[in-house]
């Protein structure tokens, strides 16, 4: 059964149960409280961090509202968003909550919906499996970010084909300086505007996917013998790297010099494994 009639006081409320309305109106005001209490992502659709948090949804099975600001303007949005706490997205609203962090999305939607599980049971294995996540996110996070977007500064033809598609709006003579926000904001903000820390950022990658390969050894998981969050943030961090066909496609086709990169590294054993828990655990999204 579903309510008939909206409130005339507040057109997108329910009526007030009384005897006339019944399970009806019960059944109403929880479908009301469900769409007020549906979580919302706040996102950057091209961002490995914002992949993280949307794979750990997917997993979780959690329908949520998503908004996506353009690159590089999204950053007055998360201020705004937390108060001043935070300039960077992605942000989970979420219980009245906002929580602008992976790795704490992650822990509160793994306190909400325990099952399938990110986390190990087994104490051990849940300690290896937060310390790898971590790992991960200070070391592997801001290299890859900074590779990548030096590369796409370097090339301004796909980075101008990038600012068109992440941002539709700004079509015709305002592309072109949201273009240039883009270069400018990720030089200061990323350090990407400069060859040696590029260069930096390349053997650190490099040096990840030694770190990944080992710790792997002949395993198919990261830690024991299921999918966890190291899986989970490994992958998604190393995704604008493999470009796997489940993972954003905001670039169809990356500058010549990181698409010699990656040719290079495709027989590595790390890069497949990329591919093959993105196919074993990440759906292609509509």
């Amino acid at each position: 059964m579903v309510c008939a009639t909206p409130s005339s006081l507040h057109p997108n409320r329910c009526p007030p149960r009384d005897r006339f309305y019944g399970q009806a109106a019960g059944l109403c005001h929880a479908a009301s409280m469900a769409r007020e209490m549906r979580p919302v992502l706040w996102h950057i659709e091209v961002s490995h961090f914002s992949e993280k948090a949307r794979w750990a949804l997917q997993v979780k099975g959690v329908e949520h509202e998503r908004r996506a600001p353009p690159p590089g303007l999204h950053i007055p949005v998360a201020l705004w968003l937390t108060r001043g706490r935070s300039g960077t997205l992605p942000i989970l609203e979420i219980d009245g909550r906002r929580l602008a962090d992976s790795t704490a999305i992650i822990e509160v939607l793994e306190r909400h919906v325990p099952d399938p599980p990110l986390y190990p049971a087994d104490p051990r294995e849940r300690e290896r499996a937060l310390e790898l996540e971590d790992f991960f996110d200070r070391v592997l996070g801001p290299a890859i970010r900074r590779l990548v977007w030096h590369e796409l500064r370097r090339d301004r033809e796909r980075l101008a084909a990038l600012a068109a598609q992440a941002a539709p709006a700004l079509s015709g003579s305002a592309a072109v300086p949201y273009a240039r926000l883009l270069a400018t904001g990720t030089g200061l903000r990323y350090g990407a505007g400069s060859e040696r820390a590029a260069q930096r950022a390349k053997s650190t990658v490099l040096g990840v996917l030694d770190r990944l390969e080992m710790e792997l050894g002949e395993r198919e998981y990261l830690v024991g013998d299921r999918f966890s969050v190291a899986d989970l943030t490994a992958a998604s961090l190393l995704y604008p790297l493999v470009l796997p066909e489940q993972a954003p496609k905001q670039v169809q086709e990356m500058p010549e010099r990181y698409e010699r990169l990656r040719a290079s590294l495709a027989n590595r054993r790390g890069y497949q494994w990329v591919q093959e828990i993105y196919a074993k655990h990440r759906s292609i999204e509509a």
